[in-house]
């Protein structure tokens, strides 16, 4: 542009254009919108015009007031900003969001929780053409506010609202196979998991003190591993963040008890390493004095040996997208997964 930086002139309009182009207004506006019903000796003219006069294109405002969309797929997190960068699992659902974003041309609007009132209204003054949730808990009142908005949206992994649709596997049994893997064998056996609701309170329980769950994913994965050790004995580690570092703390402090365990299945891939980490450390040779699985599938677990559930957040991220923004509307679906078996449990198949 020829207009100089901090300059206080009046933006130019699309008419200032077209009369320096010597078009009609509408003629600019195909230029810039639908460029296939301008001939190329017509678009150039409108370039050097537009560039001349330092125009920088259609207001998106103005163009989002006559089209009714945005532009923009929102995607609540449910959690403070920076999880989506924190969380290796968010991180590549995202991913999955934002690959069809880009191929879509569409932006991708963040819209984090904090707890507070204002969430709801956060939620709803949103400027999107739709919305992602990221897993939630039962009584997230963002829910709520989502379905309020009247906008297409699509829930991962749950919980269920009605008119909603959700996409993730089958938790239970997904959690029943990797379970029937990680415990053979076993005589005290532990699940490495998720915060119980948003509370994110770090205790051990057994299976008897387990209360309600209002987080579905691990509500659901935690009823497939008691199906998969049905008899007494089987332990709930609640962690309050999934992260390598949190896995490998609660996991050496068990491991140090009086009562360790010999088999961990982890919801995560990563409170799993941290678990293998703990064992290295305590020397707890891996299978034979412990076995631990993991979920997920990450480059990290195929290179450290790492028994898995695999499945892939960035293809049902991606799913997610194309739910919210018409490409394709599936009702609630359930996405593939299977247990990779490798050197860290006691089954060779």
């Amino acid at each position: 542009m020829t207009r100089p930086v901090g300059n206080p002139r009046r933006r130019p309009t699309l008419r200032q254009v077209a009369s320096a182009a010597g078009v009609s207004p509408m003629t600019v506006s195909y230029a810039y919108s639908q460029p296939d019903r301008v001939s190329a000796e017509t678009a150039a003219k409108v370039r050097a015009a537009a560039e001349k006069l330092g125009y920088p294109g259609p207001n998106p405002a103005a163009r989002s007031l006559r089209s009714g969309r945005v532009g923009s797929l929102g995607v609540v997190l449910g959690e403070r900003l920076s999880y989506a960068f924190d969380d290796p699992q968010a991180a590549r659902f995202l991913a999955g969001v934002s690959d069809v974003c880009a191929a879509e041309g569409v932006g991708l609007t963040l819209v984090p929780i904090t707890g507070a009132p204002s969430d709801a209204q956060r939620v709803a003054q949103a400027a999107v053409d739709g919305f992602v949730v990221w897993t939630t808990s039962d009584d997230d009142p963002v829910l709520d506010a989502v379905a309020g908005t009247g906008l297409p949206a699509v829930i991962h992994a749950g919980p269920h609202r009605p008119g909603l649709p959700v996409i993730g596997i089958d938790d239970r049994a997904a959690a029943e196979a990797i379970g029937r893997v990680a415990f053979a064998a076993a005589r005290r056996p532990l699940v490495l998991g998720f915060p119980l609701d948003r509370g994110r309170a770090r205790q051990l329980l057994t299976g008897d003190e387990v209360g309600e769950i209002r987080f579905p994913v691990t509500r659901h994965r935690w009823e497939g591993f008691r199906a998969a050790w049905p008899g007494p004995g089987l332990r709930l580690a609640v962690c309050p963040v999934n992260n390598v570092a949190e896995g490998e703390a609660f996991a050496r402090e068990l491991l140090g008890s009086a009562e360790p365990p010999d088999a961990i299945a982890a919801m995560s891939d990563e409170l799993a390493l941290g678990a293998l980490s703990a064992a290295a450390a305590a020397g707890r040779p891996v299978p034979g004095d412990l076995a631990v699985t993991g979920w997920d599938d990450s480059d990290a677990a195929a290179s450290a040996g790492l028994t898995t559930l695999a499945q892939s957040l960035r293809d049902q991220g991606a799913r997610c997208a194309r739910t919210a923004l018409g490409r394709g509307i599936e009702p609630s679906a359930r996405d593939e997964w299977h247990v990779v078996v490798r050197t860290t449990t006691r089954l060779d198949r």
